[in-house]
């Protein structure tokens, strides 16, 4: 053969070979399982679902020993040391607090698990009895993790609550429980001080940090009938006075987590040592070589179960955790002194967990960067980035080898720093991740993104990405712990025997689905049910479809709560009632994209009210559709449903950022409108589907 053709051939051949391998490699297969009809995967590699990777490892409490023992002289938990704090004022006059952060300072894990059985048996000597529950109330720090371990070796069942919660979610929180302690921080002490006057129950409060909240914990004293103590006096007196441990079992509650609260206060979701245990024993199948050699970089919130989950997986296998926090990670954020380093650049981790906003966030300053410099820089940048692009997508053509290497060292290796230069395997949670991001990070940092899909009521399992998967738009097959299922959703058309994919609500089942919800007994039977085998299954409310190889892709919700790219989660039927009083509007219907950080919305005027604001303003226009798209009508009606909506005491987040002003009504006859005259939103969502793009992209 011509050797000429065999060089061009042999590419076209290999990447064909290379492609096929990857699109035919099952990541989840069928499985026959009990309860509602419906079509079920779970883990190729795993028969039936994982309760623990350990042998004789049933709870936290065991894991977290077994680790500290194995790893009694390796550094554990890392905490940056506060060199200096300063207001910086802008020349508007707005102040800023900065500080100057130090290196790490570490605590071994045999160190870790001296202050841990300390922390056990000082909260028995401040008085906390067995059966009493203890909140954790705080940001995410090592102090948070010590606590947590400290209150499982008595068997004490914590509460977590988001340190940002509002006042009226955090009483009914603590209430609720009725917690006897709660664990805080500087901020939060302040909280739990202003509504001391609602809380039922809390006797003991112990305090993270010592002098800059000094003048609060003498208010605390003063105003209050609580035992205030430092965190530090605590473990001294748990030190000088052991006590026994009262370790739990698989059974036993470990967690009740309060969830954001998407519609009114947040429920409280019950996990169980073995429940946790298992999201865990499956995480450690799905990141590649987890070793005690990596090092984590610890800043999303302890209080969500994705981070709970993370640390402990960390902490099973001796890894390194370096605490840092979301305004302090790069040597440019927000709460960063110039001129010194932020977390990464210190820590220089291996792994991380990520949402999508903050990764969006690196891609949107990278590219700004690339894009202010233009030139020489910007053509390199394109074309590196255009050539490795082909490469993860499959084909020969694209750079690799050598070619990677030389991309990476020329162009990426300087935005590989910006998270320390050493990142491996990134773990994406809490909301989608964009295909444009994930191909961005993946390419950047030369680092594989697991993007994974659960809930708080299935301990964060569900199903995810694995490494060597470089599709985008999906979730991966099922984790080992949980068997998925879709079953039919009629009412929406979605159904499992929908060609090419099977479609429908998104069922979990497993070691992992939690007990139920606190105190709602009525919500627990609503949405978690037991099947004739025994095993639980999660009602999730979301719509998904499995592609042949047995990945997961979420494509829908029943309900119409959506959660925006930050994690806040909008109520469209909720915020549709409290903007139709507004005087022009005739119809209204809210739209979110959860790869965007706002909503938009759709609404049909009202022609008499709009007409007359018109003619009272003077404003000239042909007919009712001309002005309807003139910038003073938006503007005023906009401003109007910013009216309506301060009155409903919606959030910021809630108010529509962008409006179509529509002059055709909806009607029964349009098929936009039930004949109750309910929305019908994916009709609307096809008949204006341009607009509602243009409302995104304009």
């Amino acid at each position: 053969m011509n050797p000429y053709l065999l060089g061009f051939l042999a590419p076209l051949v290999v990447s064909l070979l290379f492609r096929n391998s990857k699109n035919g490699k099952k990541r989840g297969v069928t499985v026959d399982v009990g309860g509602e009809p419906g079509y079920a995967i779970r883990n190729y590699r795993y028969t039936s679902p994982v309760e623990t990777a350990w042998e004789s490892i049933s709870t936290l409490a065991e894991l977290f020993e077994q680790a500290c023992n194995w790893h009694k002289d390796r550094p554990s938990l890392g905490t940056r040391k506060l060199i200096s704090k300063e207001m910086e004022v802008t020349k508007d006059g707005r102040s800023f607090e900065k500080l100057h952060l130090g290196n790490y300072e570490w605590l071994s894990y045999g160190e870790i698990f001296e202050a841990v059985c300390s922390f056990s048996s000082g909260l028995v000597q401040l008085g906390h009895n067995g059966g009493e529950r203890v909140a954790i109330f705080a940001d995410t720090q090592a102090e948070w993790f010590l606590a947590m371990q400290g209150c499982f070796r008595r068997n004490i069942t914590i509460v977590t609550i988001y340190s940002s919660l509002g006042e009226e979610a955090l009483c009914h929180s603590l209430n609720e429980t009725e917690v006897t302690t709660v664990i805080c921080g500087c901020k939060e002490l302040k909280k739990l001080v202003e509504i001391r006057g609602q809380l039922d129950t809390v006797k003991r409060v112990i305090y993270i940090g010592e002098d800059e909240i000094q003048s609060d914990v003498s208010l605390a004293e003063r105003s209050t009938s609580w035992t205030v103590s430092s965190f530090a006096e605590v473990k001294r007196v748990g030190r000088e006075n052991p006590v026994d441990a009262n370790l739990p079992v698989s059974a036993d509650i470990a967690v009740i987590m309060y969830t954001s609260g998407s519609t009114g206060l947040p429920k409280g979701v019950m996990m169980t040592h073995g429940n946790v245990l298992a999201t865990i024993s499956a995480v450690m199948t799905i990141v590649p070589n987890l070793a005690h050699t990596d090092v984590y970089l610890a800043y999303l919130p302890l209080a969500h179960i994705l981070e709970l989950a993370a640390e402990n997986a960390m902490v099973a296998v001796g890894c390194s955790i370096g605490y840092g926090s979301p305004l302090t990670i790069t040597d440019t954020s927000n709460k960063i002194k110039m001129g010194t380093k932020g977390d990464t650049s210190v820590l220089r981790p291996t792994l991380m967990a990520a949402v999508p906003a903050i990764l969006d966030r690196v891609r949107d300053g990278v590219r700004k960067k690339v894009d202010a410099k233009g030139g020489l820089s910007k053509t390199l940048f394109d074309l590196a980035y255009s050539r490795r692009l082909l490469a993860i997508n499959g084909s020969w053509f694209g750079a690799w080898g050598l070619e990677k290497i030389l991309w990476d060292f020329l162009v990426f290796r300087k935005v590989q720093a910006v998270l320390g230069g050493r990142i491996r395997f990134l773990l994406s949670g809490g909301a989608p991740l964009s295909g444009d991001t994930q191909r961005f990070i993946n390419i950047c940092l030369g680092a594989p993104i697991g993007q994974g899909y659960g809930l708080t009521e299935t301990c964060a399992g569900g199903a995810f990405s694995e490494y060597d998967d470089t599709s985008v738009g999906r979730v991966g097959a099922p984790l080992p712990c949980s068997y998925v299922k879709l079953i039919d959703w009629p009412e929406g058309g979605y159904l499992i025997t929908d060609s090419p994919m099977p479609r429908g609500e998104i069922v979990i089942g497993g070691p992992n689905v939690t007990v139920g919800y606190f105190k709602n007994e009525e919500k627990t039977k609503e949405v978690y049910k037991v099947d004739e085998r025994g095993m639980r299954w999660f009602y999730s409310g979301d719509i998904g479809q499995f592609h042949p190889d047995g990945c997961l892709e979420i494509i829908d919700r029943k309900k119409d709560i959506v959660k925006l790219q930050h994690g806040e989660y909008v109520s469209l039927g909720k915020v549709e009632a409290a903007l139709i009083v507004s005087p022009y509007v005739d119809n209204i219907m809210m739209h979110a994209d959860p790869f965007h950080s706002y909503c938009v919305a759709l609404v049909v005027a009202s022609q008499h009210a709009v007409e007359d604001w018109a003619l009272t303003n003077s404003i000239k226009y042909i007919d009712f559709t001309d002005l309807c798209q003139k910038e003073e009508t938006l503007k005023e009606v906009r401003e109007s449903l910013i009216k309506a909506a301060k009155v409903a005491r919606l959030e910021k987040f809630e108010i529509p950022a962008k409006i179509k002003l529509l002059p055709n009504p909806w009607t029964l006859e349009s098929g936009l409108v039930t004949a109750a005259l309910k929305l019908k939103r994916e009709a609307i969502r096809k008949e204006f589907s341009e607009e509602l793009s243009k409302l995104y992209t304009s």
